[in-house]
Protein backbone atom coordinates (compact mmCIF):
# COMPACT_ATOMS: atom_id res chain seq x y z
CA UNK A 1 0.00 0.00 0.00
CA UNK A 2 1.40 3.66 -0.84
CA UNK A 3 -0.26 5.30 2.42
CA UNK A 4 -0.14 2.86 5.00
CA UNK A 5 -3.04 2.31 7.05
CA UNK A 6 -2.92 1.82 10.86
CA UNK A 7 -5.54 0.23 13.14
CA UNK A 8 -5.01 1.93 16.59
CA UNK A 9 -7.34 0.91 18.59
CA UNK A 10 -10.69 -1.34 18.83
CA UNK A 11 -13.45 -2.34 21.36
CA UNK A 12 -16.53 -4.62 21.15
CA UNK A 13 -19.55 -5.73 23.51
CA UNK A 14 -19.91 -8.85 24.31
CA UNK A 15 -21.64 -11.54 22.31
CA UNK A 16 -24.52 -12.56 23.17
CA UNK A 17 -26.79 -15.79 22.04
CA UNK A 18 -29.82 -14.62 19.96
CA UNK A 19 -32.90 -14.83 22.72
CA UNK A 20 -30.77 -14.26 25.76
CA UNK A 21 -29.07 -11.86 27.30
CA UNK A 22 -29.00 -8.32 24.70
CA UNK A 23 -32.16 -10.02 23.15
CA UNK A 24 -33.32 -6.47 24.21
CA UNK A 25 -30.97 -4.01 23.23
CA UNK A 26 -31.25 -2.62 20.39
CA UNK A 27 -28.42 -2.84 17.57
CA UNK A 28 -28.06 1.09 17.99
CA UNK A 29 -27.30 1.04 21.63
CA UNK A 30 -24.96 -1.99 20.64
CA UNK A 31 -23.08 -0.15 18.18
CA UNK A 32 -23.64 3.17 19.88
CA UNK A 33 -21.73 1.54 23.46
CA UNK A 34 -18.65 0.54 21.54
CA UNK A 35 -18.11 3.45 19.41
CA UNK A 36 -18.58 5.96 22.39
CA UNK A 37 -16.05 4.20 24.36
CA UNK A 38 -13.67 3.85 21.51
CA UNK A 39 -14.01 7.63 21.41
CA UNK A 40 -13.18 7.83 25.45
CA UNK A 41 -10.37 5.76 25.37
CA UNK A 42 -8.37 6.78 22.64
CA UNK A 43 -9.11 10.59 23.80
CA UNK A 44 -9.70 11.44 19.87
CA UNK A 45 -11.19 14.51 18.98
CA UNK A 46 -14.60 13.31 17.41
CA UNK A 47 -14.68 16.46 15.20
CA UNK A 48 -11.46 15.26 13.48
CA UNK A 49 -13.33 12.24 12.49
CA UNK A 50 -13.58 11.65 8.45
CA UNK A 51 -16.15 9.33 8.18
CA UNK A 52 -17.90 6.78 10.25
CA UNK A 53 -18.56 3.69 8.61
CA UNK A 54 -19.69 0.48 9.43
CA UNK A 55 -21.55 -2.75 8.75
CA UNK A 56 -24.49 -4.36 9.21
CA UNK A 57 -26.79 -6.94 7.85
CA UNK A 58 -30.20 -7.32 9.50
CA UNK A 59 -30.51 -2.93 9.42
CA UNK A 60 -33.34 -2.42 11.24
CA UNK A 61 -36.38 -0.75 9.71
CA UNK A 62 -36.51 1.95 12.30
CA UNK A 63 -33.07 3.05 12.20
CA UNK A 64 -32.23 3.73 8.19
CA UNK A 65 -28.22 4.21 7.28
CA UNK A 66 -27.79 2.69 10.98
CA UNK A 67 -24.23 3.82 10.65
CA UNK A 68 -25.10 7.33 11.13
CA UNK A 69 -27.74 7.18 13.87
CA UNK A 70 -25.00 4.97 15.83
CA UNK A 71 -22.59 7.92 15.17
CA UNK A 72 -25.26 10.34 16.32
CA UNK A 73 -26.11 8.65 19.31
CA UNK A 74 -22.55 8.09 20.31
CA UNK A 75 -22.10 11.40 20.12
CA UNK A 76 -19.94 11.99 17.21
CA UNK A 77 -20.43 15.78 15.68
CA UNK A 78 -23.13 16.66 13.39
CA UNK A 79 -20.76 17.39 10.70
CA UNK A 80 -19.43 13.74 9.98
CA UNK A 81 -20.68 11.77 7.63
CA UNK A 82 -21.59 7.78 8.13
CA UNK A 83 -22.68 5.34 5.86
CA UNK A 84 -23.55 1.64 6.46
CA UNK A 85 -22.17 -1.28 4.36
CA UNK A 86 -23.36 -4.95 3.65
CA UNK A 87 -21.35 -7.77 2.75
CA UNK A 88 -22.98 -10.44 4.53
CA UNK A 89 -20.62 -12.21 6.63
CA UNK A 90 -17.75 -9.57 5.38
CA UNK A 91 -19.63 -6.69 6.47
CA UNK A 92 -16.99 -6.07 9.18
CA UNK A 93 -13.86 -6.00 7.23
CA UNK A 94 -16.12 -4.00 4.41
CA UNK A 95 -16.04 -1.02 6.99
CA UNK A 96 -12.49 -1.55 7.51
CA UNK A 97 -11.57 -1.78 3.82
CA UNK A 98 -13.90 0.74 2.40
CA UNK A 99 -12.39 3.22 4.70
CA UNK A 100 -8.84 2.13 3.66
CA UNK A 101 -9.57 2.71 0.13
CA UNK A 102 -10.91 6.19 0.73
CA UNK A 103 -7.62 6.74 3.06
CA UNK A 104 -5.41 5.89 0.09
CA UNK A 105 -7.12 8.45 -2.31
CA UNK A 106 -6.53 11.42 -0.15
CA UNK A 107 -10.23 11.49 1.49
CA UNK A 108 -8.99 11.76 5.21
CA UNK A 109 -7.16 10.81 7.55
CA UNK A 110 -9.15 9.38 10.54
CA UNK A 111 -12.17 6.75 10.64
CA UNK A 112 -14.42 5.17 12.23
CA UNK A 113 -15.43 1.97 11.25
CA UNK A 114 -17.15 -1.69 12.96
CA UNK A 115 -20.19 -3.72 12.63
CA UNK A 116 -23.18 -4.33 14.42
CA UNK A 117 -25.97 -6.71 14.69
CA UNK A 118 -28.72 -7.11 16.37
CA UNK A 119 -30.27 -10.48 15.01
CA UNK A 120 -33.13 -11.44 17.81
CA UNK A 121 -34.71 -8.54 17.08
CA UNK A 122 -34.36 -9.53 13.11
CA UNK A 123 -37.68 -8.96 12.33
CA UNK A 124 -41.11 -11.44 11.18
CA UNK A 125 -42.91 -10.71 7.79
CA UNK A 126 -45.24 -10.26 6.35
CA UNK A 127 -46.26 -11.91 2.68
CA UNK A 128 -46.47 -9.12 -0.18
CA UNK A 129 -49.86 -10.34 -0.62
CA UNK A 130 -50.80 -9.89 2.86
CA UNK A 131 -49.42 -6.25 2.53
CA UNK A 132 -51.51 -5.72 0.07
CA UNK A 133 -54.48 -6.32 2.00
CA UNK A 134 -53.63 -4.29 5.04
CA UNK A 135 -52.90 -1.35 2.81
CA UNK A 136 -56.15 -1.41 1.23
CA UNK A 137 -58.01 -2.18 4.77
CA UNK A 138 -55.48 1.31 5.95
CA UNK A 139 -56.97 3.05 2.95
CA UNK A 140 -61.10 1.69 3.42
CA UNK A 141 -62.77 4.67 4.07
CA UNK A 142 -65.75 3.52 5.62
CA UNK A 143 -67.19 0.17 7.18
CA UNK A 144 -68.51 -1.30 4.69
CA UNK A 145 -65.56 -1.26 2.92
CA UNK A 146 -63.22 -2.43 5.59
CA UNK A 147 -65.81 -5.39 6.05
CA UNK A 148 -65.08 -5.78 2.33
CA UNK A 149 -61.24 -6.00 2.41
CA UNK A 150 -61.27 -8.15 6.06
CA UNK A 151 -63.20 -10.73 4.27
CA UNK A 152 -60.49 -11.35 1.62
CA UNK A 153 -58.04 -12.21 4.30
CA UNK A 154 -57.08 -15.95 4.81
CA UNK A 155 -55.68 -17.91 7.64
CA UNK A 156 -52.28 -18.04 4.96
CA UNK A 157 -51.96 -13.97 5.90
CA UNK A 158 -50.93 -14.15 8.72
CA UNK A 159 -48.25 -17.00 8.66
CA UNK A 160 -45.01 -14.43 9.04
CA UNK A 161 -42.09 -14.95 7.00
CA UNK A 162 -39.15 -15.49 9.21
CA UNK A 163 -36.70 -12.65 8.51
CA UNK A 164 -33.59 -14.37 9.89
CA UNK A 165 -34.60 -17.57 8.06
CA UNK A 166 -35.08 -15.95 4.49
CA UNK A 167 -31.53 -13.78 5.06
CA UNK A 168 -29.45 -17.43 5.71
CA UNK A 169 -30.98 -18.92 2.44
CA UNK A 170 -29.36 -17.72 -0.97
CA UNK A 171 -31.67 -16.84 -3.86
CA UNK A 172 -29.87 -17.91 -6.20
CA UNK A 173 -28.43 -21.30 -5.54
CA UNK A 174 -31.33 -22.56 -3.64
CA UNK A 175 -29.70 -23.56 -0.68
CA UNK A 176 -29.47 -22.25 2.90
CA UNK A 177 -26.00 -21.63 4.25
CA UNK A 178 -26.27 -24.90 6.34
CA UNK A 179 -26.60 -26.98 3.35
CA UNK A 180 -23.79 -25.23 1.56
CA UNK A 181 -21.92 -26.61 4.59
CA UNK A 182 -22.69 -29.86 3.61
CA UNK A 183 -22.14 -29.75 0.04
CA UNK A 184 -18.01 -28.79 0.75
CA UNK A 185 -18.08 -31.99 3.68
CA UNK A 186 -19.03 -34.03 1.09
CA UNK A 187 -17.12 -32.93 -1.22
CA UNK A 188 -13.53 -33.48 1.34
CA UNK A 189 -15.08 -36.04 3.15
CA UNK A 190 -15.36 -33.70 6.27
CA UNK A 191 -16.73 -36.38 8.87
CA UNK A 192 -19.16 -35.77 11.22
CA UNK A 193 -16.68 -37.07 14.07
CA UNK A 194 -13.93 -34.66 12.70
CA UNK A 195 -16.83 -31.54 12.92
CA UNK A 196 -17.87 -32.10 16.32
CA UNK A 197 -14.76 -32.37 17.68
CA UNK A 198 -13.37 -28.95 15.87
CA UNK A 199 -16.51 -27.55 17.66
CA UNK A 200 -15.58 -29.19 21.04
CA UNK A 201 -12.08 -27.47 20.39
CA UNK A 202 -13.36 -24.18 19.76
CA UNK A 203 -15.05 -23.82 22.84
CA UNK A 204 -12.26 -25.20 24.58
CA UNK A 205 -9.95 -22.83 23.68
CA UNK A 206 -12.52 -19.78 23.92
CA UNK A 207 -12.80 -20.81 27.99
CA UNK A 208 -9.48 -21.06 28.65
CA UNK A 209 -9.20 -17.72 26.46
CA UNK A 210 -11.63 -15.58 28.47
CA UNK A 211 -9.31 -13.16 30.72
CA UNK A 212 -7.56 -12.47 27.58
CA UNK A 213 -11.01 -11.69 25.58
CA UNK A 214 -11.84 -9.28 27.89
CA UNK A 215 -9.02 -6.81 26.98
CA UNK A 216 -11.48 -6.13 23.93
CA UNK A 217 -14.79 -5.83 25.77
CA UNK A 218 -16.84 -3.25 27.26
CA UNK A 219 -19.63 -3.92 29.19
CA UNK A 220 -23.13 -2.88 28.20
CA UNK A 221 -25.43 -2.13 30.71
CA UNK A 222 -28.99 -3.42 30.60
CA UNK A 223 -31.82 -1.56 29.76
CA UNK A 224 -33.86 -4.78 30.78
CA UNK A 225 -33.53 -8.05 32.31
CA UNK A 226 -35.56 -10.73 32.82
CA UNK A 227 -33.19 -12.64 35.51
CA UNK A 228 -31.99 -9.45 37.88
CA UNK A 229 -28.44 -8.64 35.45
CA UNK A 230 -27.66 -5.63 35.21
CA UNK A 231 -24.43 -5.76 32.75
CA UNK A 232 -23.17 -8.40 30.38
CA UNK A 233 -19.53 -8.28 30.19
CA UNK A 234 -18.48 -11.30 28.38
CA UNK A 235 -19.29 -13.62 25.59
CA UNK A 236 -21.94 -16.11 26.86
CA UNK A 237 -21.41 -18.41 24.21
CA UNK A 238 -18.64 -20.41 25.15
CA UNK A 239 -19.81 -23.69 27.10
CA UNK A 240 -17.35 -24.66 30.04
CA UNK A 241 -19.60 -28.13 30.44
CA UNK A 242 -19.30 -29.04 26.35
CA UNK A 243 -18.77 -32.83 25.99
CA UNK A 244 -18.34 -34.47 22.66
CA UNK A 245 -21.15 -36.81 24.49
CA UNK A 246 -23.67 -34.01 24.06
CA UNK A 247 -22.27 -32.97 20.79
CA UNK A 248 -22.61 -36.65 19.37
CA UNK A 249 -26.08 -36.27 20.74
CA UNK A 250 -27.26 -33.52 18.48
CA UNK A 251 -29.39 -34.24 14.89
CA UNK A 252 -28.41 -33.31 11.98
CA UNK A 253 -30.01 -29.54 11.34
CA UNK A 254 -29.96 -28.67 7.43
CA UNK A 255 -30.12 -33.03 5.89
CA UNK A 256 -31.85 -34.59 8.69
CA UNK A 257 -31.28 -38.46 6.84
CA UNK A 258 -27.62 -38.04 5.66
CA UNK A 259 -26.54 -35.09 7.17
CA UNK A 260 -23.49 -34.25 9.55
CA UNK A 261 -24.11 -30.07 9.96
CA UNK A 262 -25.85 -29.83 13.68
CA UNK A 263 -26.37 -26.87 15.72
CA UNK A 264 -23.67 -27.63 18.08
CA UNK A 265 -20.66 -27.67 15.16
CA UNK A 266 -22.44 -24.69 13.29
CA UNK A 267 -21.81 -20.87 14.40
CA UNK A 268 -23.94 -19.49 16.85
CA UNK A 269 -26.61 -17.06 16.08
CA UNK A 270 -25.37 -13.77 17.76
CA UNK A 271 -25.79 -10.11 18.92
CA UNK A 272 -23.40 -7.44 18.86
CA UNK A 273 -21.32 -4.83 17.95
CA UNK A 274 -17.71 -3.89 17.49
CA UNK A 275 -15.80 -0.26 16.51
CA UNK A 276 -12.34 0.42 15.65
CA UNK A 277 -10.60 3.60 14.71
CA UNK A 278 -8.20 3.75 11.79
CA UNK A 279 -6.09 6.52 10.64
CA UNK A 280 -3.16 7.47 8.39
CA UNK A 281 0.13 7.91 9.42
CA UNK A 282 0.12 11.69 9.54
CA UNK A 283 -2.72 11.39 11.63
CA UNK A 284 -1.16 8.92 13.91
CA UNK A 285 1.96 11.04 14.20
CA UNK A 286 -0.17 14.07 15.14
CA UNK A 287 -2.51 12.09 17.39
CA UNK A 288 0.79 10.80 20.06
CA UNK A 289 -1.15 7.16 19.95
CA UNK A 290 0.22 3.98 19.51
CA UNK A 291 -1.40 1.73 17.09
CA UNK A 292 -2.49 -1.78 17.57
CA UNK A 293 -1.12 -2.80 13.97
CA UNK A 294 -1.55 -1.85 10.33
CA UNK A 295 -3.36 -3.13 7.11
CA UNK A 296 -1.01 -4.41 4.75
CA UNK A 297 -3.64 -5.69 2.27
CA UNK A 298 -6.92 -7.45 1.22
CA UNK A 299 -9.13 -9.09 -1.25
CA UNK A 300 -12.52 -10.36 -1.75
CA UNK A 301 -12.89 -13.20 -3.88
CA UNK A 302 -16.48 -14.91 -5.76
CA UNK A 303 -17.37 -18.43 -6.05
CA UNK A 304 -20.33 -20.74 -6.28
CA UNK A 305 -22.71 -19.78 -3.60
CA UNK A 306 -23.83 -23.52 -3.00
CA UNK A 307 -19.64 -23.52 -1.92
CA UNK A 308 -19.62 -20.64 -0.23
CA UNK A 309 -17.80 -21.95 3.03
CA UNK A 310 -14.66 -22.29 0.80
CA UNK A 311 -14.79 -18.79 0.08
CA UNK A 312 -11.39 -17.89 2.12
CA UNK A 313 -9.37 -20.19 -0.10
CA UNK A 314 -10.04 -17.72 -2.73
CA UNK A 315 -9.75 -14.41 -1.00
CA UNK A 316 -5.64 -15.69 0.44
CA UNK A 317 -5.33 -16.92 -3.08
CA UNK A 318 -6.41 -13.44 -4.45
CA UNK A 319 -4.72 -11.65 -2.08
CA UNK A 320 -1.29 -13.81 -2.16
CA UNK A 321 -1.83 -12.31 -5.51
CA UNK A 322 -1.95 -8.82 -4.90
CA UNK A 323 0.40 -8.47 -2.11
CA UNK A 324 2.67 -11.26 -2.50
CA UNK A 325 1.97 -12.84 0.77
CA UNK A 326 1.18 -16.71 1.67
CA UNK A 327 0.52 -18.80 4.34
CA UNK A 328 3.60 -19.45 5.39
CA UNK A 329 3.70 -15.67 6.52
CA UNK A 330 1.42 -15.41 9.05
CA UNK A 331 1.60 -16.29 12.07
CA UNK A 332 -1.94 -16.65 13.91
CA UNK A 333 -4.56 -17.15 11.17
CA UNK A 334 -8.14 -16.30 11.89
CA UNK A 335 -11.22 -18.53 9.88
CA UNK A 336 -14.48 -17.66 11.11
CA UNK A 337 -16.17 -20.42 11.94
CA UNK A 338 -19.63 -20.41 10.18
CA UNK A 339 -19.18 -24.24 10.01
CA UNK A 340 -16.80 -26.66 11.39
CA UNK A 341 -17.04 -28.15 7.91
CA UNK A 342 -16.51 -25.37 6.14
CA UNK A 343 -13.24 -24.61 7.89
CA UNK A 344 -11.90 -28.02 7.54
CA UNK A 345 -13.04 -27.92 4.12
CA UNK A 346 -10.48 -24.81 3.53
CA UNK A 347 -7.74 -26.30 5.51
CA UNK A 348 -8.01 -29.55 2.83
CA UNK A 349 -8.41 -27.39 -0.28
CA UNK A 350 -5.58 -25.19 1.04
CA UNK A 351 -3.26 -28.15 0.45
CA UNK A 352 -4.87 -30.19 -2.61
CA UNK A 353 -3.14 -29.91 -5.17
CA UNK A 354 -6.01 -30.74 -7.71
CA UNK A 355 -7.83 -28.42 -6.60
CA UNK A 356 -5.81 -25.33 -6.23
CA UNK A 357 -4.95 -26.22 -9.88
CA UNK A 358 -8.20 -26.65 -11.06
CA UNK A 359 -10.04 -23.97 -9.31
CA UNK A 360 -7.36 -21.50 -8.41
CA UNK A 361 -5.42 -21.84 -11.13
CA UNK A 362 -2.41 -21.85 -9.18
CA UNK A 363 1.22 -23.40 -10.21
CA UNK A 364 1.18 -24.43 -6.50
CA UNK A 365 -0.79 -25.57 -3.38
CA UNK A 366 -2.03 -22.50 -1.30
CA UNK A 367 -0.42 -24.14 1.59
CA UNK A 368 -0.70 -25.15 5.35
CA UNK A 369 -3.45 -23.84 7.53
CA UNK A 370 -1.96 -25.63 10.88
CA UNK A 371 -4.28 -26.16 13.59
CA UNK A 372 -1.89 -24.43 16.40
CA UNK A 373 -2.12 -21.11 15.00
CA UNK A 374 -5.96 -21.42 13.63
CA UNK A 375 -8.33 -19.54 15.95
CA UNK A 376 -6.83 -19.89 18.85
CA UNK A 377 -8.78 -17.88 20.85
CA UNK A 378 -11.61 -20.18 19.69
CA UNK A 379 -14.15 -18.52 16.93
CA UNK A 380 -17.66 -18.66 15.97
CA UNK A 381 -18.99 -21.66 16.90
CA UNK A 382 -18.05 -21.11 20.61
CA UNK A 383 -18.06 -17.00 20.77
CA UNK A 384 -20.96 -16.54 17.82
CA UNK A 385 -21.12 -14.87 14.53
CA UNK A 386 -22.98 -11.55 14.41
CA UNK A 387 -23.19 -11.45 11.07
CA UNK A 388 -22.31 -7.85 10.35
CA UNK A 389 -19.88 -7.62 12.85
CA UNK A 390 -17.30 -10.63 12.68
CA UNK A 391 -15.08 -9.27 10.24
CA UNK A 392 -14.05 -6.11 12.50
CA UNK A 393 -14.02 -8.39 15.44
CA UNK A 394 -11.77 -10.74 13.14
CA UNK A 395 -8.94 -7.98 13.04
CA UNK A 396 -9.58 -6.81 16.63
CA UNK A 397 -8.84 -10.24 18.38
CA UNK A 398 -6.07 -10.96 15.88
CA UNK A 399 -4.42 -7.94 16.73
CA UNK A 400 -4.20 -8.08 20.46
CA UNK A 401 -3.10 -11.83 19.89
CA UNK A 402 0.09 -10.64 17.36
CA UNK A 403 0.63 -8.03 20.79
CA UNK A 404 0.33 -10.85 23.47
CA UNK A 405 2.99 -12.91 21.31
CA UNK A 406 5.19 -10.41 20.18
CA UNK A 407 3.99 -11.83 17.01
CA UNK A 408 4.69 -10.31 13.58
CA UNK A 409 1.54 -10.59 11.02
CA UNK A 410 -1.65 -12.23 11.42
CA UNK A 411 -4.10 -13.36 8.17
CA UNK A 412 -7.62 -13.20 8.87
CA UNK A 413 -10.62 -14.91 5.90
CA UNK A 414 -13.97 -15.43 6.47
CA UNK A 415 -16.50 -17.13 4.07
CA UNK A 416 -19.45 -15.14 2.48
CA UNK A 417 -23.26 -15.90 2.10
CA UNK A 418 -23.97 -15.48 -1.47
CA UNK A 419 -20.52 -17.16 -2.56
CA UNK A 420 -17.58 -14.46 -1.74
CA UNK A 421 -14.35 -14.51 0.52
CA UNK A 422 -12.52 -11.94 2.15
CA UNK A 423 -8.77 -12.08 3.16
CA UNK A 424 -7.14 -9.36 5.39
CA UNK A 425 -3.42 -9.19 6.00
CA UNK A 426 -2.57 -7.39 9.23
CA UNK A 427 1.02 -6.51 10.81
CA UNK A 428 2.34 -5.75 14.18
CA UNK A 429 5.10 -3.91 13.29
Amino acid sequence: MKETIYIVDGVRTPFAKAGTTLADTGAVELGKTAVRLLVARTGIDPSKIEEVIFGCVGQPAEAANIGRVIALRAGIPESVPAITVHRNCASGFEAVTQAAEKMLIGRGDIFVVGGVESMSQIPLLYSYEAAKKFGAFARAKNLSQKLGVLSSFRPADFQPRIGLQLGLSDPVCGCNMGQTAENVSRDFDVTREEQDAFAMRSHQKAVAAREKLKQEITPVYLLKSKIGQTFMDQDNGPRENQTMEALTKLKPVFEQQTGTVTAGNSSQITDGAAALLLMTERALKESGLTPLGRLEGYAYAGLDPSRMGLGPVYAIHRADRKTGLGLKNADIIEINEAFAAQVIACQRAAKSESYCREHLQRETVLGEIPDDILNVNGGAIALGHPVGVTGSRLVLTALKELHRRSANRALVSLCVGGGQGGALWLSRN
